[in-house]
């Protein structure tokens, strides 16, 4: 089923079972892509729909510290609930080691020698990470590797 439907069903699923961390958080990305798709001039495709639910993903993940930094709590467990509800609209997610060995190729491909050929590997690995891997734990896992 399309992302789009999945996110409609999801809707009226939150609205029934009356649970408004849902209902906000797929609401907020309805909303993200509908502005999207008018900014472009065209209808997202589904790789356009889970950036935005990446994107509303990572922005949860923010307010999460800020809120635990700031002591609270209730509002960091509203955001956590808001996370898991969005994750289930993202393709499946690439384990650490996948990923690791993704870096490894990628940076046995470019060349790479040292930090200084980050963006080599980064720019490798971008396509073949895109929506199935949060590109902070990649990043972190090609300093690693380079540094």
């Amino acid at each position: 089923m399309p992302v789009m439907q999945e996110l409609d069903a999801a809707l009226k699923e939150a609205m029934r079972a009356k649970d408004t961390a849902a209902l906000e958080a797929v609401r907020a990305v309805k909303s993200a892509v509908k502005l999207g798709e008018i900014e472009a001039g065209r209808p997202f495709g589904e790789a356009d729909v889970h950036a935005v639910v990446q994107k509303a993903i990572k922005q949860r993940r923010d307010s999460i510290a800020q809120f635990t930094a700031g002591g609270r709590m209730d509002l960091a467990a509203v955001e956590e609930a808001q996370i898991k509800s969005l994750e289930r609209f993202l393709p499946a997610q690439l384990g650490e080691a996948e990923i690791a060995a993704l870096v490894a190729a990628a940076v046995a491909k470019t060349g790479a020698a040292g930090p200084k050929d980050m963006g080599k590997v980064m720019a490798e690995l971008i396509p073949a990470v895109k929506g199935r891997a949060d590109g902070s734990v990649v990043s972190r896992l090609v300093k690693a590797r380079l540094g």
